[in-house]
């Protein structure tokens, strides 16, 4: 159920639509919405995209609340949850603005932090951008920074997927880390792959960097980013888990597909190994079906890379992952 509000200053083509998806998080949503009102001084440069994705609490009202305050204003209400990814894509339909973001629903921006963001992204004239974040777990407060070497300078995303055994963009995957100029929907970039319930956003950022054509990283007031929240997807372990492995063969399947796979081939299999080592630690502290489930996912995205890639990745692994990864990897038909 979509439900429109417009206030009377909303005239005028809005500078950013914010895509704000969230389920159960009532406890946090207020604060959030209260700082997208210190955006901007014209209420009619935010439109809002709003999406309540099956809250069980008083989320959706809150958003309902706070949609009066917006130049522009849309809340839309699933019955059901349909997950991040097909929530984030609904907000995609709706973005009005030249330039759009997505924000979560237990994270909050500093003032002016869209203001300053969407200057940049018109005087640079790139198809997106990214800043750092900072993360707040039991009060305090860790600066997190975009892994790319360079700041206020476009470049080709293409270029900064690489190199595979160092942590790159590609490795900084957080849709709300920045600010796209709408023509990345135009040309069908934004959406995210419909259905994940987790790791949605790694075959979304690959086929960005793959595929727009230039982007920038730069400085702005910060994006904070709620850690440890009991609710969030980082912190469950249930069947929402298991879409990793779903998303790690898109990624393989985006690289594969690339007409320089052989230069990227690398990067994603040490992304796969990578991140299957820390899943199969997590996999621990689940329920031995659930758990066996994510080993047999895991293990059949193992089976499909490339031999000799595996090897050479490997070899730059330190002796934990390694040893992490042995059993499944043998269980795959390979040697750790």
């Amino acid at each position: 159920m979509r439900t429109p509000s417009t206030s009377g200053s909303s005239v005028r083509t809005p500078l950013v639509t914010v895509i704000l998806p969230a389920k159960d998080a009532g406890e946090y949503i207020g604060t959030t919405l209260e700082t997208l009102t210190r955006q901007f001084d014209d209420p009619a440069s935010l439109q809002l995209v709003a999406i309540d994705d099956g809250s069980r609490d008083d989320t959706g009202a809150i958003m309902q609340r706070y949609a009066e305050r917006f130049g522009r204003a849309d809340v839309i209400r699933n019955p059901r949850p349909r997950g991040l990814a097909s929530a984030r894509n609904q907000g995609l339909a709706l973005v009005e603005a030249e330039a759009f973001c997505f924000l979560d629903g237990d994270d909050w921006m500093q003032p002016r932090r869209l203001e300053v963001l969407a200057s940049r992204l018109t005087d640079l004239d790139c198809d997106f951008l990214r800043t750092d974040h900072v993360t707040v777990a039991d009060g305090r407060r860790t600066l997190v920074r975009a892994p790319h070497p360079w700041r206020e300078q476009v470049s080709s995303p293409r270029e900064a997927i690489l190199p595979e055994n160092e942590s790159t963009m590609v490795d900084y995957p957080y849709a709300w880390a920045g600010i796209f100029h709408r023509r990345i929907i135009d040309r069908g970039l934004a959406a995210f792959p419909s259905g994940l319930f987790t790791a949605e956003d790694r075959p979304w950022i690959w086929r960005l960097h793959l595929d727009a054509e230039s982007f920038a990283v730069v400085d702005a007031p910060a994006l904070l980013y709620r850690r440890g929240v009991a609710t969030s997807l980082t912190q469950v372990r249930d069947r929402r888990q298991l879409d990793f492995a779903t998303a790690m063969n898109q990624v393989l399947d985006i690289v594969e597909g690339d007409r320089e796979a052989e230069r990227f081939r690398a990067k994603a299999v040490w992304t796969a190994l990578a991140l299957s080592s820390h899943h199969l630690v997590r996999a621990r502290r689940m329920r031995p079906r659930l758990r066996a489930e994510m080993r047999a996912g895991i293990r059949d995205m193992l089976g499909r890379l490339p031999d000799a890639t595996v090897d050479g990745v490997l070899g730059c692994f330190d002796g934990p992952r390694r040893r992490v990864l042995a059993r499944i990897l043998r269980e795959a038909g390979r040697a750790a």
